[in-house]
């Protein structure tokens, strides 16, 4: 056994690269021969870790002229070895400092890029309007009726949880009539000249034959005011 240990670690203050080496010990993933192979590489790991702090931390002549002797063509004197210590702290320093601030941008941009991939991404919400074949049925008998005075392509349907609206040139302002259809009795809602609403009774959908003048009239009102 060495007598220093290959695995030290706080249980208060886990890093991400320790805790893979602790999954190694559990029961399931536990390999004595890997751990064995292991323990080398990770002895020496953190020795290697420990000299590169120390070295950060107080550069050594050693350390400071590997750097100064790739860089300074001149000779190594006394006053240049100092300059050159306080210019590799600086470099250091300098260099974690940017890659801290890399990552924290990167982190950053991916955190926005999420967010407005969320933002772009339209909520699906189930609509409750179930527009039936009967009311279909109905606008289709307003539009063969309103076809003495207009286009087809004027006249919109716009179903609701409340009526089902038929509107002239699809314009909220311009209801032509309303169906009230899915409640145990049957309505056709006339628009009146000042735009409010009179609820016919109606036995079934043909029904609304008998009021093809009234809606015709509804029409006109609309078209005046045009001109």
């Amino acid at each position: 056994m060495d007598e220093k240990p290959f695995l030290e670690f706080n249980i208060q203050n886990l890093k991400e690269s320790v805790i893979h080496e602790i999954v190694k010990f559990h029961k399931l993933n536990f390999d004595i021969n890997k751990i064995v192979n292991n323990a080398s590489s990770l002895k020496y790991t953190k020795g290697i870790k420990k000299v590169l702090t120390d070295e950060f931390t107080s550069p050594s002549n050693e350390f400071v002229k590997l750097f100064a002797s790739k860089v300074y063509t001149g000779r190594l004197t006394a006053n240049v070895m100092e300059e050159f210590t306080d210019l590799v702290q600086k470099a250091i320093s300098q260099i974690i400092s940017e890659k801290v601030s890399d990552r924290l941008s990167s982190a950053l941009i991916k955190e926005e890029e999420k967010q407005q991939e969320e933002e772009r991404e339209p909520e699906i919400v189930e609509s409750k309007v179930v527009t039936t074949e009967e009311e279909l049925d109905a606008y289709r008998i307003v539009v063969a009726i309103l076809r003495r005075k207009l286009s087809i392509d004027r006249i919109v349907h716009r179903d609701t949880q409340s009526y089902f609206g038929i509107l002239l040139d699809n314009n909220n302002r311009k209801p032509i009539c309303r169906l009230h259809l899915n409640g145990n009795n049957k309505y056709l809602g006339l628009i009146n000249e000042d735009k409010s609403e009179t609820k016919e009774p109606i036995n079934s959908i043909n029904e609304i034959y008998n009021f093809d003048k009234i809606l015709l009239q509804t029409v006109d009102y609309y078209e005046k005011e045009q001109v």
